[in-house]
């Protein structure tokens, strides 16, 4: 579904602001203040183990999200997700409001990071998009971290020339040594100056590329299924990506596969990491379309 252009928007509350990435993208914010399976693997005593967890929150009502739950309901699936050890939260499709009352929620020690969505228009102007209801700022890509995020960026990407903006935003955890990574890619036709563009392949590059080889944790809402055999979607991926690196739910080196993450029936979430994998879980929160995936690695592998 392909929402309309949003209204005008003045900024949002800000905390702290870190440089635009570029001249026609708005900055990044930093606010400091299903039955589970595992991967191959043992844990160690003593590793110091991180979990991860990536979640399109459906946030955005008016994207076809009415039905999915309250805010109040998916601040509380979050505040779970953080209650059942996710560290890091990768989250899609949240509203400013949402991620910072979570934030407060989870106590000061949480850093929160958050990326707007854009609008662009044809004539070239870019605004915010706005999460539907009075004061619920901006919609866009959240990370939430139990220790302090430094280093924290929007990664460039190519971008629809009129249309709805998505992004990457990366960040590092300090106190694991971890690069985070969180993506949401563009979908098919999102490019109103032309509906046959593709960009996720050179999305997912851009993505890949700023990540080091094995201390990192990345991914999110791909808007893209596995690259099996046969796939109309294999030539999207690029070579790293299930080789370099590994993905939450890959068995084997040769495993493209993975459990449904949204509620189409198909794989549409994926946590990637060059470090030991000793859990890969698939939760369903109960108020969004997609599936949480939630990964737990080995950061003192690196």
């Amino acid at each position: 579904m392909f929402p309309a252009p949003p209204p005008a928007a003045g900024r949002g509350r800000r905390r702290a602001l870190l440089a635009a990435a570029a001249a026609l993208s708005l900055s990044a914010l930093l606010v400091t203040a299903s039955p589970a399976q595992d991967v191959p693997g043992t844990e160690r005593p003593g590793e110091q183990a991180l979990t991860v967890a990536t979640w399109n929150m459906c946030g955005v009502r008016r994207w076809g999200c009415a039905g999915t739950g309250s805010e109040a309901a998916k601040n509380r699936a979050v505040r779970r997700l953080a209650d059942a050890g996710a560290g890091v939260l990768l989250l899609q499709e949240a509203c400013l409001r949402s991620a910072e009352s979570v934030r407060e929620a989870l106590g000061r020690s949480w850093d929160l990071s958050f990326l707007p969505y854009t609008w662009r228009d044809a004539n070239g102007r870019t605004t915010a998009v706005r999460c539907d209801g009075a004061g619920s700022g901006s919609a866009g890509l959240a990370i939430l971290s139990s220790r302090p995020l430094s280093a924290v960026r929007e990664v460039s990407s190519p971008q629809p020339v009129v249309g709805l903006r998505r992004g990457i935003l990366c960040a590092t955890v300090a106190a694991h040594g971890v690069r985070v990574c969180n993506a949401h890619l563009s979908t098919p036709g999102s490019d109103r100056a032309g509906p046959d563009r593709e960009y996720r392949d050179d999305q997912l590059r851009a993505l890949v590329a700023a990540v080091p080889a094995r201390n990192t944790v990345f991914g999110g809402d791909l808007n893209l299924r596995p690259p099996t055999a046969g796939g109309a979607g294999v030539r999207l991926w690029p070579f790293a990506a299930y080789r370099t690196h590994r993905e939450c739910d890959q068995t084997s080196a040769g495993d493209r596969s993975g459990r449904a993450t949204h509620e189409s029936g198909h794989k549409l979430d994926y946590l990637f990491t060059g470090l030991p994998r000793t859990r890969c879980t698939v939760h369903d929160t109960g108020v969004s379309d997609h599936r949480a995936l939630l990964i737990r690695v080995d950061a003192g592998a690196g």
